[in-house]
């Protein structure tokens, strides 16, 4: 197994940004506002998301469970965000990632609510699901628990397991301060 070259990590990140911004462009149209000021965006606040670490559910191999990075959650209204960010993942490769949140206003229940996120993720061996020339780019949908109060929280994200890394279901813990 070697190591990624520079090159293709900024690949990686091109994609996602590409990704991110076809799901900023849709976010626009469906809250049917196309000459929309950027503050306008993120109507719903502002995130930042700080990766701090993981919990691995019956791994049978040994990973990395302290996960630094830093995303963004731009909320466009009560319900629909957009995220992006990056992280040092658990196979000790950097991963990106951004895609949308959604949040169902009947999914809350005082400081808890529950979502399910949707979008890319590098960094990780997607096999024959996967894009880019090793097919380190994949899909990733992930149920997520949010807990806040007033402007910090907590998010606890269930990651569905990547079968060609051996990778088994994973929880991430992401600190979170609102603006």
């Amino acid at each position: 197994m070697g190591f990624r070259t520079a090159a293709a990590r900024g690949i990686g990140a091109r994609v996602v940004k590409a990704a991110m911004a076809v799901v900023l462009g849709a976010a626009g149209l469906a809250i049917g506002s196309t000459q929309a000021q950027a503050a306008d965006w993120c109507g719903g606040g502002v995130w930042v998301d700080a990766m701090i670490a993981s919990h691995h559910i019956h791994p049978k191999q040994s990973f990395e469970d302290v996960n630094p990075g830093l995303g963004v959650e731009c909320w466009i209204n009560g319900e629909w965000a957009v995220t992006g960010g990056g992280f040092r993942n658990s196979l000790s490769h950097p991963s990106w990632y951004g895609g949308g949140v959604w949040a169902p206003e009947f999914t809350h229940w005082g400081y808890v609510r529950l979502a399910v996120m949707g979008g890319l993720i590098s960094g990780y061996n997607y096999g024959s699901y996967g894009f880019g020339h090793d097919h380190s780019i994949g899909p990733v949908a992930a149920p997520i628990v949010m807990v806040t109060y007033k402007r910090v929280g907590m998010n606890f994200i269930l990651v569905p397991p990547i079968p060609s890394d051996n990778l088994p279901f994973t929880i991430g813990f992401q600190l979170k301060v609102g603006f």
